[in-house]
């Protein structure tokens, strides 16, 4: 019997990404109270550019800069010798260092936590923050390790023959949050 078809319906447009990234900017000053210990690492790919717009956000409420960069969890993935080989993406880490300071990960989709796993297992090796936060543009749920996003634009229950794909105009050609029935489970 041949495959479904696959389909693919929109879930979050332009707008509503820019209002889940507002909420979310507020939510992290809300519970840091003010910006001046922030440092915000962004996941690459769309995490990094996701970072950089939740800045955006607090500086133009705050009126200052908050330190932004970005951590590349590759090396620090348990699943490196079960996929194909990726590319090394920067880590790129702020002068002011992410000692004694509150760090926010930014990623775009949050699943299974191994990503995030990664990312705890890359802070480590380069400083020792205050606090670390999460941030994340979608939670679909699925969880594998015990982690949950402190900070979240749309949780999207979903079922594992569904794959959220997110694109960014910093990135792709455009902001939309999708999802994809592709009839085979997508693995964690």
């Amino acid at each position: 019997m041949p495959a479904p078809p696959e389909t693919q319906r929109v879930v979050l447009d332009a707008g509503d990404i820019q209002r889940a990234l507002t909420r979310i900017s507020h939510e992290i000053l809300e519970r840091n109270k003010g910006a001046d210990d922030l440092v915000l690492l962004g996941i690459p790919s769309r995490g990094v550019p996701l970072a950089r717009r939740i800045a955006e956000r607090i500086a133009a409420v705050e009126g200052y800069d908050v330190p932004v960069g970005s951590l590349d969890v590759t090396m620090y993935r348990d699943d490196l010798r079960m996929k194909p080989a990726r590319a090394l993406l920067p880590t790129e880490i702020p002068p002011e260092g992410i000692d004694d300071r509150t760090v926010v990960l930014v990623d775009d989709v949050l699943f299974s936590g191994r990503t995030i796993r990664a990312a705890l297992d890359a802070l480590n090796d380069i400083g020792r923050p205050k606090a670390v936060r999460l941030a994340v543009l979608v939670d679909r749920g699925h969880r594998e390790l015990p982690i949950r996003a402190d900070f979240v634009g749309k949780n999207l229950p979903t079922s594992l023959v569904e794959r959220v794909k997110v694109t960014l105009a910093d990135v792709d050609d455009a902001d939309a949050v999708t999802i994809q029935t592709t009839g085979q489970e997508v693995p964690a």
